[in-house]
């Protein structure tokens, strides 16, 4: 049996998918008239405080995120396997997501725009693509996709992870003691890191000041669209303010939504979209469960399992 337990989703639509999509496999929400024991595979999305109890006989967790942190939180976790979703479709809305900050920050968006609203006609020259690099943090399947997208337009790329990725065209560096080396040569910041207890808050003024400055007018910029709690909004209102920042795209906020009292929403250079980088395809999320429950149910192993000690 697989049970749904999805806030702030349409579970009901979910349901019927899948249903569709598993046949005779039983498909129960909450609420149904069904026994917890009997329960093998549980569909989360933000599950509630009693989301987990009299299940007994769990197989495992299926989580529609592609991140786990808040789920690794929750104070009744089973020891059930987790696994993520990983989907081309949501890699590719993420990708577009880097793709297009990078370049409009490249582009030196922010000072042309403040041109125009001063009706001032200043011919400054962007730097070419291959003068600028792109410094990714985060080598999983949203950062690896994201370079094979920059790398055809030209950009100098470097990334920072926990273990080193070998793609071409791509400068890895690993681990803290590479981090300051990374940063040194880096004028566009992007996130897509994992939220780890080692990556919380990475985003703060130390982090920023170690950016290349002689490159992009203005200064440095960072984009992070993995998680909130990857940064310290006071320190990035700090930073656009004086300068250590010439400008921010951010996706994620430490309290979403983002307050309207938030110094973050009247900051030009900071540019605020409502946590829509990416989304998780209802269409490929039938078809990539259905599949994992139907191959694990005939003595396949799971795929894209949560690694618990490493948070991701």
């Amino acid at each position: 049996m697989l049970l749904l337990h999805l806030s702030d989703v349409d579970e009901a639509s979910w349901a019927t998918k899948l249903r569709q999509a598993l046949g005779g496999y039983r498909v129960v929400r909450r609420g149904d008239d069904f026994d917890p024991r009997e329960v093998r595979y549980m569909f989360v999305w933000k599950p509630k405080a009693d989301a987990f109890d009299g299940i007994t006989g769990l197989k495992a967790i299926l989580s529609l995120g592609a991140g786990v942190d808040a789920l690794l939180k929750h104070p009744a976790l089973p020891a059930a396997p987790i696994v993520r979703f990983v989907d081309s479709d949501l890699s590719q809305r993420m990708s577009d997501y880097v793709v297009a900050h990078v370049t409009m920050h490249h582009r030196l968006y922010t000072r042309f725009r403040a041109d125009q609203m001063a009706r001032r006609w200043s011919q400054l020259y962007p730097p070419a693509a291959s003068e600028s690099t792109v410094g990714i943090m985060g080598m999983g399947v949203l950062g690896q996709d994201a370079v094979r997208r920059l790398l055809p337009l030209g950009f100098d790329l470097r990334s920072w992870s926990r273990t080193l990725k070998q793609i071409e065209g791509v400068t890895g560096f690993v681990g803290a003691a590479a981090f300051d080396d990374f940063l040194a040569g880096t004028d566009i910041l992007v996130n897509l890191l994992p939220l780890t207890p080692e990556t919380a808050g990475i985003l703060n003024m130390e982090t920023f000041r170690k950016l290349r400055r002689d490159r992009l007018a203005g200064g440095p910029v960072i984009v992070n669209a993995a998680r909130g709690g990857h940064q310290r909004e006071t320190d990035i209102v700090a930073a656009l303010q004086d300068g250590t920042l010439g400008a921010a795209s951010l996706d994620v906020f430490e309290t979403e939504p983002l307050p309207q009292d938030s110094p973050l929403w009247d900051i030009e250079n900071c540019y605020i979209t409502p946590h829509i980088a990416a989304i998780s395809s209802e269409t490929s999320g039938v078809a990539y469960f259905s599949q994992i429950i139907r191959d694990h149910e005939a003595g396949a192993p799971l795929i894209n399992v949560v690694d618990r000690a490493r948070g991701y």
